[in-house]
């Protein structure tokens, strides 16, 4: 009888790398050997932390608040962050309800993990963010998958949602504005999918990280707003790394009903204590200096827009591509079904070929797209824009 085990645990074994990071360090890797590499793989802004932020986190560290804080997080960061939620008609918000996480990613994993049990399903709306069928099967739970192409602008519709509602179902994750797609959900589509959560007294994990980032004066709406049972169902992640460009932080929010909140800071007690003492200091500043805060996303909003349209007009201009036009976020996600391959295939040829690097919509959960994040240079952009027209005319034998 042989005595030798798995090296590796169940959860480790099924679990899948992240393809967002991998393309990212692909393309790195190809820069490093001297390529002249046109990424947009990355999603993270290619703005600089404002300074106000770091002088707030400077002076933290100079102050030596550099020792452990509350699992929750310290409290006048907690008690802004209500504040600020309960300004934008978030219902019986206190500080209780808030907890800072390491990074909206672990926002996003605590609120599955304190909610999700083996065996529960969670519906997922695809193209979905690479990381939350993962999130979801290390919970011991099942994703479920609804599609939406881009002839639905990206978004589910109540009657797809109620038709996946089992017995099991637990929790519905929402993302608007989406990432992959840039797709913003109305106020009145989002009221109606929130209704047939509440209806069916399911959870909905709502994934805001990309809430301020918007255009064509469309605004993000908040589930937790609309009603007071919605309020008692709704789990709210997000952060400070999109909007302030201060992914390397790992800040990210959880405003939740207390006792899932509660729940989470237990969780994240044992995971990894409090989330950086002097990052929090930083962040609190967005709120002590409000107008600061207002006018450097107002730029950081102004140069994103800009670089939106030119990739958008660029790539609707390649005959054999169609692009839907997002409104939120900094991702495009156009569709190259017309070429007749997998995204996996067109993605690592375009790269092989044209040194452009972009993640196949196949990670997304959605075949025939890929997706192109304008957070980098007007000059990657264009350089972008003429290898993959060259390339896909290569593919149409012109």
């Amino acid at each position: 009888m042989s005595n030798t085990c798995s090296p590796l645990s169940v959860w480790a074994r099924n679990i899948a790398p992240s393809p967002t990071l991998a393309v990212d360090a692909k393309a790195k890797a190809l820069k490093a050997e001297g390529k002249d590499v046109c990424g947009f793989g990355a999603g993270e802004p290619d703005f600089d932390t404002p300074q106000f932020i770091k002088d707030a986190c400077a002076k933290a560290l100079s102050e030596g608040k550099t020792k452990y804080v509350p699992t929750p997080g310290i409290l006048p960061l907690r008690k802004a962050i209500a504040a600020d939620c309960t300004a934008r008609g978030f219902r019986n918000i206190t500080e209780a309800n808030v907890v800072l996480s390491p990074g909206g990613k672990m926002s996003c994993y605590l609120a599955v993990v304190a909610t999700v049990s083996p065996g529960d399903e969670v519906i997922i709306p695809a193209p979905y963010w690479v990381s939350y069928p993962e999130m979801v099967k290390l919970a011991g739970g099942e994703p479920k998958f609804i599609l939406a192409e881009d002839t639905n602008g990206f978004k589910i519709t109540p009657e797809q949602l109620r038709a996946a509602i089992t017995p099991k179902t637990k929790m519905l994750i929402l993302t608007s504005p989406s990432n992959p797609t840039g797709a913003v959900y109305s106020r009145e589509e989002l009221e109606a999918l929130v209704a047939v959560a509440v209806e069916h007294n399911i959870y909905i994990l709502s994934d805001e990280i990309y809430s301020f980032l918007t255009y064509d004066g469309v605004a993000s709406s908040h589930p937790a707003t609309f009603s007071e049972r919605a309020s008692e169902l709704v789990i709210t992640a997000s952060g400070f790394a999109k909007t302030y460009a201060m992914t390397g932080w790992r800040l990210g929010t959880i405003v939740a009903p207390a006792t899932i909140a509660k729940a989470i800071a237990n969780l994240q007690s044992q995971m990894s204590s409090n989330c950086t003492s002097f990052a929090q200091f930083g962040a609190l500043a967005v709120y002590e200096q409000p107008e600061k805060a207002r006018a450097a996303v107002a730029e950081m909003l102004e140069c994103f827009d800009r670089r939106r349209q030119m990739l958008w007009e660029g790539l609707n201009a390649i005959p054999g591509i169609s692009c839907y036009r997002s409104q939120g976020a900094f991702y495009l996600f156009p569709n190259i079904k017309s070429f007749g391959m997998s995204s996996s295939e067109f993605a690592a040829k375009l790269l092989e070929e044209e040194l452009v690097a972009v993640v196949p919509g196949i990670a997304f959960g959605a075949e025939g797209y890929i997706r192109l994040s304008y957070a980098t240079a007007d000059e990657t952009i264009r350089k972008g824009l003429e290898r993959i027209a060259r390339f896909c005319k290569k593919l149409r034998g012109e």
